[in-house]
């Protein structure tokens, strides 16, 4: 069992996650066959920005998982609460050679947590799960995600 420390932020350290926040796009992007190009050019920037925007609406909350015997960053969940109390767990992503050792539902039941402990305590819960990533969806139904609808988009031509 790997030696995990555990670290609780705001959006001034969003940048931190910036190179796992990568590995999660490129996971997308692998297993996304409609979306390669759309995963291929999104970039941090434009998804930092969108973080802030829903933090300066509301609250965010970043929590980081780090390996104690190397110091390097091995996962991380980002949620947020909007000022019309609906949280959402934003992105969560755990390296691959971490997973199977509880880091994910660490993140999870943290962030669910936090988002009960608000004033502004959520009332409505979600995540998005990237297409082709459905395997995710045992994992979340742990914490009582269950997938309601399907949201088709086209791609532009």
């Amino acid at each position: 069992m790997p030696n995990i420390e555990y670290i609780v932020t705001d959006q001034k350290e969003l940048d931190l996650i910036h190179p796992l926040w990568e590995k999660l796009n490129e996971h997308h992007r692998v297993r996304s066959p409609h979306w390669v190009d759309f995963h291929s050019h999104m970039t941090f920037d434009p998804r930092k920005k969108g973080l802030l925007e829903k933090a300066g609406k509301g609250a965010l909350r970043i929590d980081i998982a780090k390996d104690g015997d190397t110091g390097a960053l091995i996962g991380y969940c980002v949620s947020t609460v909007s000022e019309k109390k609906e949280g959402e767990i934003e992105s969560i992503f755990v390296e691959k050679d971490y997973r199977r050792h509880g880091i994910g539902d660490n993140f999870m039941k943290q962030a669910l947590a936090w988002m009960d402990s608000l004033s502004v305590a959520a009332t409505d819960r979600s995540i998005g799960v990237a297409a082709g990533n459905e395997e995710v969806f045992v994992f979340y139904a742990r914490h009582n995600f269950y997938p309601r609808v399907t949201s088709l988009r086209s791609k532009p031509s």
